[in-house]
């Protein structure tokens, strides 16, 4: 649940939504009367009064509410799981401007709750609910005792072996939640916009624009480092710039977490079984070939975190990632955190760089294989029918060799593939694609944006 406050949603719509969701989770856990359900927020500048309003109508529905204050979104996944609470709800709007804000709901276990698994229901009783929101600060609630404390020293016995000397590198906070945790993980690094401020006054929260990775870029740059870090608003991302400053596209950096994530779990399982690891439809080839060649069983799944959590327990998976930057622990209730994959995506560039292997170096076994278009957003009226086009267009590429539909539709061929898919979150049409040569990409992508109309 996510939007512009004041405009698409208020503090009486979030009241009913507390009055709603104890519904709901008693429904999915099984009847409990009385759920037990965890609170946290960012530091948004409207995240104070919806914390007051979602805590008022849970209390008044009969749950049992714990407040873990301001917090990442991994936080809340991790106490969820961790101690057994029947639900939970993040206050934040991540990477959205600061005008947004929202709520992130899980189920037992830290399972996302989205709209067919019980976000309709809270749909439905909000708009059937008339109560009014009389305001005012609730009782108090139980708190999680040295939750930071707790949370940090998790972090660091299962973040890889990155000693403070090994590497240079830059944290760029975004002013949002990864600052709680940045000082106590990463004591040797240079950090920027490391005080929590939920206007966002130094850049975007959202480390996929390029202006919110110009600081840390620069920084990287100008300090001569090995790399940077850049999380966005609510911490559940990373996103990365090698030692000249240039993004790395985060899908790029599975088979590093991957490798990683294996050395800390004391390498392969059962004898000849691979290590499954998660990748979304927009993947790189690269990526999967890589995977493959590493020993690793890659396995596709739909874009968004209410797909790869589920499917993260069904196939027992090592590790996940996806375009986006987020990356999904077994280890970690199966969950996405960003402080986990930057320590282990820190202790890969470490590795390389004690081999005499720069941070660009270590990628170009992957991202030299295909020239990527990185996703293209398209505002278009009617996406069905520019979906049509698109594979009609991709038709003349030549052959066919695979067709998935399980997020738009993603169709490969013997030189690349393309995928173009409706956004979950947003009015655009996404499209992305990948070919052996850059000439060929250009090809293509010329086609296809004549095939939507924005040619």
């Amino acid at each position: 649940m996510r939007g512009t406050y004041g405009a698409d949603f208020d503090v009486r719509t979030v009241y009913r939504v507390g009055r709603a969701l104890p519904r709901v989770f008693g429904r999915l856990g099984g009847g409990v009367s009385a759920p037990r359900i965890l609170v946290g927020r960012d530091c948004r500048v409207t995240s104070a009064a919806v914390r007051d309003a979602l805590v008022a109508g849970l209390l008044e529905a009969g749950a049992e509410v714990t407040d873990l204050g301001l917090c990442t979104t991994p936080m809340v996944y991790f106490f969820t799981a961790a101690d057994g609470y029947d639900g939970s709800a993040m206050i934040t709007a991540s990477h959205n401007p600061p005008s947004d804000n929202g709520i992130k709901v899980s189920m037992r276990t830290a399972l996302p709750v989205g709209y067919a698994s019980g976000l309709d229901e809270v749909e439905r009783l909000v708009l059937a609910d008339a109560a009014e929101y009389v305001g005012g600060t609730p009782p108090p609630v139980a708190s999680v005792p040295d939750a930071a404390e707790r949370y940090v020293e998790w972090q660091k016995s299962h973040g890889g072996a990155l000693q403070p000397d090994a590497l240079r590198f830059a944290v760029d906070c975004s002013c949002g939640m990864a600052s709680l945790l940045v000082p106590a993980l990463y004591p040797s690094a240079t950090v920027l916009n490391g005080v929590m401020d939920g206007r966002f006054p130094a850049h975007s929260p959202n480390p996929l624009k390029e202006e919110a990775r110009a600081q840390v870029a620069a920084a990287v740059r100008e300090g001569g480092l090995d790399c940077g870090v850049v999380f966005d608003g609510d911490a559940d991302r990373a996103m990365f710039v090698d030692e000249t400053g240039r993004f790395v596209q985060p899908d790029m950096l599975i088979p590093a977490v991957a490798e990683e994530s294996l050395r800390l779990a004391g390498g392969p399982g059962a004898a000849g079984e691979r290590p499954r690891v998660l990748h979304d439809v927009r993947t790189s080839r690269g990526v999967s070939e890589t995977l493959a060649e590493g020993g690793f069983e890659p396995v596709m799944v739909p874009v968004g975190h209410a797909f790869a959590k589920p499917k993260m327990r069904e196939h027992r998976a090592l590790c996940g990632g996806e375009l986006a930057g987020h990356y999904y622990f077994g280890d970690f209730f199966g969950c996405d955190s960003g402080v986990l994959a930057a320590s282990r995506i820190l202790a890969a560039v470490a590795a390389a760089k004690q081999r005499g292997v720069t941070f660009s170096g270590m990628m170009k076994a992957v991202s030299s294989r295909y020239a990527n278009s990185g996703e293209m957003n398209f505002r278009v009226e009617d996406k069905d029918a520019a979906i049509e086009r698109v594979v009609a267009a991709a038709e003349k590429f030549g052959r066919q060799t695979g067709m998935s539909e399980m997020d738009g539709v993603r169709i490969e061929f013997e030189d690349g593939w393309v995928n173009v898919r409706k956004s979950n979150t947003e009015p655009y049409l996404r499209l992305i694609a990948e070919n052996r040569s850059p000439d060929g990409l250009a090809r293509w992508i010329g086609a296809l944006e004549v095939a939507i109309g924005a040619r």
